[in-house]
């Protein structure tokens, strides 16, 4: 090794230059591959020791007597107090930071204590030096040598954190070969230092108790120098296997003490190298916990994604197991299929519109969907029995609830799924059962299911009837508010039916004679029929067209419209159907121009034939197919009907009984097939110009007036009274009579509470705070505006039926408003009921305030405003 120096230019005469180039020796042979890096590291540390032997140049010179050296001086045993004690409380948070595995914990506590003593020693042997007393000698001599034996062993507490480090985060599991080196050379090096004692090789102390540093002090310097670079030498081989954010404190570990125990060599009076060491070790231990603590982060991440995917696969397979468990239960009954599904979604619905949290959404809808699990109690030939159930048959019905409380209670992790099921029967009113709880005794849940439950019973379909139509279902649910029903839920019930325009909440049934179908066959007359399409103010255009049957080629084979009214726009034979559907027909529209009038007060026919138009040439048109463009639209009580082929023209004008009334048009036929059916808006809206009136309007308004002009309301909010300011109070008498038109329970007038600059509905900055209809309801208008509705019956009341039939024959009534700031309290007695409604305006001032009546297929008149 000395020829290497020798060649390269370096003296090795020296006797430490020995010592240094056998250890460069030893490194070569174990990093045979970073030879590059250890001839560097040989000319950097030959440099050192040729400056250090001629340490009296000017460079040493300047850096031992820089300014900067005498600041730290000054400050050093104050800074090794502070950080002695920073190291004592590092070593009570070692012992408890769980994070860092055992033996890494071990090597931080062994650091950070050794950092303690080394600088507590280095504190007093700077204190005692030059005290020439029996304990100052001890000291100096005692802490010296404690300084220089806590050195090296804070470098072996290092290497164990690096044996650690490499063994737990390597992909091999060993540590490199080169630390066992490491050891070798800090054992060698703390027995050197004990013999030194003996030998004055590397310091001495003088007759006034200085220390002094003898010839050898580079060899002690050296070899925890040499410790060092084996150890850099090691990270930078093996970075790849420390974490990016242990890289840089193990880095400065192993360069910052280097660099000052170079610097170190050239200065008295200056700890740098323990200082550095102990700074490191105190960073080495914040860098570990941080460290630890992100993987400790990422484990739990990832054992926390590993649980969620377990109790996702949990929930997932009790989804799938409660859906075949209400599939089993729906599969008893052949006309409730899917009915635990519809009812759950329903029940979940409703809890969303009151506020519920998606987890409590999700708990109802689950308890909803086995809600019926009783029924899996209940014999097979009872439940699907199509006739009246006998007594005992219908109270064997009523043991499904608690049947199914019996099978759900054993699921203790889910009391509501037992609750719900027992419960779901009972009525707000204390009539239902197994237990006929009352009111809020019910259980909440059980309260949302009753109401989906109910809903999805009269929207589907059962052995006896259709699916019930939108309007009929919405009654029902207003009847049953307070009675059968949760009124809250049931108002929430109400306005899904007020969103649901398309009627889209309900079984899905096959479709049979709906709008889709490509053709109609019709053998006999009125055989089957068509969907029903509404008229309206807005013109359509239809385009059919009809084959005759060959075997049955007639003057009749042709299409025919039926005119006609019913609560489901279908056309019903059932008596019982078309009883509760209110149907209606009004006429019927051959499409050669034959009307015959059912229910209409009048009717006018305009037809057009061609020039020439024979019956053997209409007789051709019907066996190879007629075209027909049809346009129909509505206004008020009459109907206009424009039939144009390419043989014939014609036009109808229908006269309804009032302007109150529905008309759909459903197309049917004798011998024929219709196909090609197109459907599309003309953008023309009909106006009084439009049809021409071929009989005079009914008005059922021509009685006795007061100091507010009559109104007649054909339909929805069709008119209204002006708006009448409101201040404090307000008496409103009224007589109101429901049209004979009128078939559901809201067909009656409201009370309109709203503002705008001009003072009318619909005014410019119109708002509504209140629409209070007589039958009990009332909605919330804007967020910041709260209405609350109470109702209570009197004994005059005896049931909806009684009520709406009352309100035919005409009903004369007295509302009476106050006004207390921005609380509005209106009160109305009506056929049985009294209604006090509170409307509360929130973080704001309304100066104008109207009132308005208007309402739903009603006539009202006498009326008299006292304010």
């Amino acid at each position: 090794m000395c020829c290497i120096w020798k060649t390269a230019g370096y003296d090795c005469t020296h006797p430490c230059g020995r010592y240094v180039a056998g250890a460069f020796c030893l490194l070569e042979n174990l990093f045979v591959k970073n030879v590059k890096i250890i001839a560097n590291l040989e000319k950097m540390c030959y440099n050192i020791i040729k400056i250090y032997c001629q340490r009296n140049n000017s460079l040493a010179y300047l850096i031992y007597q820089g300014e900067h050296m005498e600041f730290l001086r000054s400050i050093q045993s104050d800074l090794m107090l502070f950080l002695s004690g920073v190291c004592a409380a590092l070593s009570i948070l070692v012992l408890i930071s769980d994070s860092i595995p055992p033996k890494r914990r071990w090597s931080l506590l062994v650091m950070e204590l050794v950092s303690m003593i080394l600088l507590i020693s280095d504190r007093y042997a700077y204190i005692f030096r030059g005290d020439d007393s029996d304990v100052g000698y001890i000291m100096v001599r005692l802490c010296n040598f404690v300084v220089f034996f806590a050195s090296i062993f804070e470098i072996f507490g290092f290497n164990l954190y690096l044996k650690n480090m490499f063994t737990d985060d390597g992909k091999t599991g060993e540590y490199p070969r080169a630390l066992r080196i490491v050891d070798v050379i800090l054992v060698t090096a703390a027995a050197m230092l004990i013999v030194s004692q003996y030998t004055g090789f590397y310091y001495t102390f003088d007759e006034h108790n200085y220390y002094h540093r003898e010839s050898g002090m580079i060899v002690c310097y050296m070899m925890p120098l040499l410790a060092l670079m084996i150890q850099l030498v090691v990270i930078i081989k093996r970075r790849r296997s420390i974490s990016k954010k242990m890289f840089p404190a193990i880095m400065l570990f192993a360069v910052v003490p280097l660099t000052a125990t170079v610097v170190q060599m050239f200065t008295y009076g200056l700890s740098l190298t323990n200082l550095t060491i102990v700074g490191m070790a105190m960073l080495l231990y914040v860098f570990s916990l941080s460290d630890m603590n992100d993987k400790v982060k990422t484990a739990t991440e990832k054992e926390i994604a590993i649980l969620r995917d377990e109790q996702e696969n949990m929930q997932e397979m009790f989804e799938q197991t409660a859906l075949a468990l209400a599939n089993a239960i729906d599969a008893k009954d052949k006309y409730t299929h899917g009915h635990s599904r519809r009812v759950a979604e329903y029940s979940r619905m409703l809890a969303e519109h009151s506020g519920k949290s998606p987890d409590e959404c999700r708990e109802i809808y689950y308890t909803a969907l086995l809600h019926d699990v009783g029924k899996i109690g209940v014999p097979d030939h009872i439940i699907n029995k199509e006739g009246r159930l006998t007594d005992e048959e219908f109270d064997a019905i009523k043991q499904h609830p608690s049947i199914g409380d019996q099978i759900l209670s054993s699921i203790s992790s889910s009391p509501k799924l037992s609750i719900g099921a027992h419960f779901h029967h009972e009525r707000y009113d204390g009539k239902g059962y197994p237990d006929k709880l009352k009111g809020d005794d019910i259980p909440e849940i059980a309260r949302i299911i009753s109401v989906a439950d109910a809903y999805d019973a009269m929207t589907s379909k059962r052995s006896y009837r259709d699916p019930l139509p939108q309007q009929l279902v919405r009654e029902e649910i207003v009847k049953g508010m307070g009675t059968q029903f949760d009124p809250e839920y049931a108002k929430i019930m109400l306005h899904l039916i007020d969103m649901d325009l398309e009627y889209k909440m309900k079984e899905n049934a096959e479709v049979k004679e709906l709008a889709g179908r490509s053709e109609l066959k019709c053998d006999e007359f009125r055989s089957d029929f068509s969907s029903g399409i509404q008229l309206l103010r807005s013109e359509s255009h239809i385009h059919i067209r009809s084959t005759a049957d060959k075997g049955h080629i007639s003057k009749g084979s042709v299409p025919t419209m039926l005119i006609f009214d019913s609560l489901d726009a279908r056309v019903h034979y059932n008596d019982r159907n078309a009883k509760t559907l209110q149907y209606f027909e009004y006429a019927e529209i051959r499409l050669d121009g034959e009307v015959k009038c059912l229910g209409a007060r009048e009717y006018r026919v305009d037809i057009k034939n061609e020039d020439g138009l024979t019956d053997e040439k209409l007789l051709e048109a019907y066996e190879h197919g007629l075209e027909y463009d049809i346009n129909v639209m509505k206004y008020k009580d009459h109907l206009k009907f424009t039939v144009t082929t390419e043989l014939y023209a014609y036009e109808v004008i229908v006269a309804l009984p009032d302007s109150a009334r529905f008309a759909y048009i459903s197309f049917t036929g004798e011998n024929c097939l219709i196909d090609d059916f197109r459907m599309e808006k003309t953008g023309f809206t009909a106006d009084d110009k439009a049809i021409e009136r071929i009989a005079p309007e009914v008005s059922y308004i021509e009685g006795p007036g007061g100091n507010i002009p009559n109104i007649q309301i054909d339909g929805w909010r069709t008119a209204s009274t002006r708006g009448e300011p409101l201040f404090d109070k307000m008496e409103l008498a009224f007589h109101y009579m429901s049209l004979p038109t009128a078939r559901l329970i809201w067909h009656c007038p409201f009370i309109v509470l709203f503002t705008s600059d001009n003072g009318r509905i619909g005014g410019e900055n119109y708002r509504e705070l209140a629409l209070i209809r007589f039958d009990g309801e009332c909605w919330d208008a804007e967020d910041n505006i709260r209405n609350r509705m109470q109702v209570s019956k009197n004994e005059d009341f005896v049931s909806w039926d009684s009520w709406r039939e009352r309100n035919k024959q005409g009903v004369d009534t007295l509302v009476e408003i106050i006004r207390d700031g921005e609380r509005i309290v209106t009160k109305i007695d009506v056929g049985g009921m009294t209604l006090n409604n509170t409307t509360t305006i929130e973080n704001e001032e309304i100066p104008k305030i109207y009132v308005s009546i208007t309402g739903d297929q009603c006539a009202v008149t006498n009326i008299w405003i006292k304010s």
